[in-house]
């Protein structure tokens, strides 16, 4: 009797609790939320004049933010011309790079790689047989949805994470020549 009687009052105590508790708890509307977070519609980009290049500072770039998740968690210092942290709203946060080999394999890749296509000669195997030319590089990069609309790529350029610039060099490192 007595230990159904200690069951039934903490019972009462937690429900009470859980009443009151109930009162102070968050109830976000998530249908405002997800409007919030709703990518911009899928968008077709022109490459820039003079995008694709062999220039070894830019490959050296395009390589970085291949292989790099962002500038607080990389292991090295990026190359000349690309930033470690940015300014955003007034305060220092890191860069975020690509992180490219979460999906794709290419030479030289330390990550999972099992994702995404396989990138291994990409301009011999694509570029150089005519299945693909530079502006498919470019727009897949920029924001893969155009032809794939249930992508799980990052909408790279649509949503500001790089910039012209920047997906010009990840393409230039994608068919670059490189050493296995």
């Amino acid at each position: 009797m007595r230990g159904w009687l200690v069951l039934t009052l903490g019972a009462t105590l937690l429900c009470s609790f859980a009443k009151d508790y109930k009162d102070v708890v968050e109830h976000p509307d998530a249908s405002a939320i997800l409007e919030q977070d709703k990518l911009p519609p899928p968008k077709r980009y022109t490459m820039p004049k003079g995008c694709i290049t062999d220039d070894p500072d830019a490959i050296a770039r395009g390589r970085y933010i291949f292989h790099n998740l962002n500038g607080k968690k990389a292991k090295t210092p990026p190359p000349k011309g690309l930033p470690r942290f940015i300014v955003v709203n007034g305060k220092k946060v890191p860069k975020q790079y690509g992180n490219c080999v979460a999906c794709h394999n290419i030479e030289g890749a330390q990550g999972p790689g099992n994702v995404g296509p396989d990138l291994h000669r990409y301009k011999e195997l694509f570029i150089d047989t005519g299945a693909r030319d530079y502006a498919f590089v470019y727009q897949k990069i920029a924001d893969a949805r155009v032809d794939n609309p249930t992508t799980h790529m990052t909408i790279n350029l649509t949503t500001g994470l790089f910039t012209p610039k920047e997906i010009c060099e990840i393409a230039s490192y994608v068919v670059s020549k490189k050493e296995e």
